[in-house]
């Protein structure tokens, strides 16, 4: 977990739309195993610890089913404390009968799944770091299939309840429109590096030396719109950064490359070029 601390700057919170609040709650808490930390008539904010928000839902007004084809979540990821946890949670999603993928990345090992809304989540853990392959700066990932009586095994059949405590997001996946401004965008702007390129459709970045922060890929269409405000989906992200002195140069940085930054009710916002939306926090 010492990629999502400082001095980094990772992924913190993220905040999605959902058609049915009290659905969405159902599935987080008995599905993923979120508690609740606190709640409105159209939102609630989600917590492993009890103490900070790992993932916001809204439910907001004249919401529209989430949209295909559109820039905005391919996923967010939950990054468990041990492999025995990932055991945990797959055993209690094969109990249910609840529908998933899996992979190994090399890197770490994955599980995918979707909310009722269509919003992607992963829920992975990861390799130690000494384990992981890197050649001329850039990380070896690959998507190979799961061995999952092995993670099982590891889970040693123990009840999945709840989160772990130390449950952190571990990065976020978007659909963008076009790699090349995007990869500006976090590179020159956010101070992102690329650790990691799928051909000419998705590339990896992070800082200081993680496997990924943040995953774009163009698989949603080269060229593909935003979605539309009230639709299922992303709403923002938080980037947190190690200190002030840090963020203070990250906007300086935005605005020499020409992206938005606004300040609104205490918040600073930017948005990187498919209209991706991210709060900029210490």
């Amino acid at each position: 977990m010492e990629f999502h601390r400082h001095p980094h700057t990772f992924v913190g919170q993220v905040s999605i739309k959902v058609q049915d609040l009290k659905r969405a709650l159902a599935f987080y808490q008995e599905v993923i195993g979120f508690q609740i930390l606190n709640q409105t008539e159209r939102s609630a904010n989600l917590t492993a610890d009890g103490k900070k928000a790992l993932l916001s839902l809204e439910q907001p007004e004249n919401v529209v089913p989430k949209q295909r084809n559109t820039t905005g979540l391919y996923h967010f990821a939950l990054l468990l404390p041990k492999r025995s946890d990932l055991g945990r949670v797959l055993q209690h999603l094969i109990n249910i009968s609840y529908p998933i993928g899996a992979s190994d990345h090399y890197v770490s090992e994955a599980l995918y799944l979707n909310d009722p809304d269509g919003n992607g989540i992963e829920i992975y853990a990861d390799r130690k770091a000494s384990e992981w392959t890197w050649q001329n700066g850039q990380v070896s990932m690959a998507t190979e299939p799961l061995d999952a009586q092995s993670v099982l095994a590891e889970g040693k059949g123990e009840a999945w309840s709840v989160l772990p405590a130390e449950t952190v997001m571990g990065h976020i996946h978007l659909h963008v429109s076009h790699l090349k401004n995007t990869e500006e965008f976090y590179e020159k702007g956010l101070g992102f590096q690329v650790v990691t390129r799928y051909g000419k459709q998705a590339l990896f970045m992070s800082t200081g030396g993680y496997h990924h922060h943040i995953g774009l890929n163009t698989w949603a269409g080269e060229g593909a719109p935003a979605p539309e405000v009230n639709s299922v989906g992303l709403r923002k992200f938080t980037l947190v950064f190690p200190s002030e002195e840090a963020r203070a140069k990250v906007i300086q940085q935005l605005t020499k490359i020409g992206a938005p930054v606004k300040e609104k009710n205490g918040e600073i916002i930017t948005s990187d070029p498919s209209g991706n939306n991210i709060q900029l926090i210490i």
